[in-house]
């Protein structure tokens, strides 16, 4: 009983439209994915393919493909013969993954300054007004989503498939650390920590484009791990309390 209560408090956030009956691979792909972006399920919320089918009426088949394409996309994490989990990191797993970002992200903005143009630097500004309208308007998926597109934006210019694909790996990954830890207030700092890399790439100023973001992914990661170390001390005080309890 306790685990169906469980599952079942992830079927709010997935619900569509009041006496909607049709529910497609793509449309249960955006529920999902939204629902994680926006911070909605909570880290290791089991994701069961029965579960879902059942409560959606759709085949097991499509359930699977849904969260085997999200698991690819690093929303989710799968694990052979247990299933589908919202992500859980450890401190370390955070902590690696913003270094290969900050590695990856200096040198493609090394790189970049030297030839970036005029075209480009305008499609930074424009993508920092939708990142502004959507923190304005409290749109936290989209603030999240829109955050990512920056970094995948400036690596699309340098013109390397390579790199993008590494990179968009990697930015999915840290994009549930955000959405599941970040205080929702935090996504407002998006912007205002990428000016300062537009505008050190717009005067060509390869040093402190690589400054300005070193900084901004800094500021993300300890914003993440302030909110993962609140929560460890949560399970001890349980245990703590358990504990007396057998005395």
């Amino acid at each position: 009983m306790k685990k169906l209560r469980a599952e079942s408090a992830a079927a709010p956030a997935l619900a569509q439209e009041e006496g909607a009956e049709t529910y497609t691979e793509e449309s249960l792909y955006q529920a999902i994915a939204g629902s994680l972006l926006k911070g909605r399920l909570r880290p290791g919320t089991p994701l069961r393919e029965r579960y879902l089918a059942e409560e959606f009426g759709v085949t097991r088949g499509l359930v699977r493909k849904v969260l085997l394409r999200l698991g690819q996309e690093g929303k989710l994490e799968l694990h052979a013969n247990r299933g589908a989990f919202v992500p859980h990191p450890t401190r370390e797993q955070v902590l690696e993954a913003y270094q290969a970002r900050k590695a990856l992200e200096a040198g493609i903005l090394a790189l970049l300054a030297r030839d970036i143009t005029a075209t480009q630097v305008l499609r930074l500004k424009t993508h920092l007004q939708a990142e502004r309208n959507a923190s304005r308007l409290a749109r936290r998926d989209e603030s999240v989503k829109l955050a990512g597109d920056f970094h995948l934006l400036v690596a699309e210019m340098l013109g390397n498939a390579r790199l993008c694909e590494m990179l968009e790996l990697l930015i999915a990954r840290t994009q549930m650390y955000v959405a599941l830890f970040e205080p929702a207030q935090a996504s407002g700092c998006a912007p205002e920590e990428h000016e300062p890399v537009m505008a050190a790439l717009a005067r060509h100023d390869a040093a402190e484009a690589v400054r300005a973001m070193l900084d901004h992914l800094t500021q993300v990661e300890q914003r993440v791990l302030s909110r993962i170390a609140d929560e460890e001390p949560q399970v001890a005080d349980i245990l703590r309390s358990a504990l007396k309890e057998n005395l």
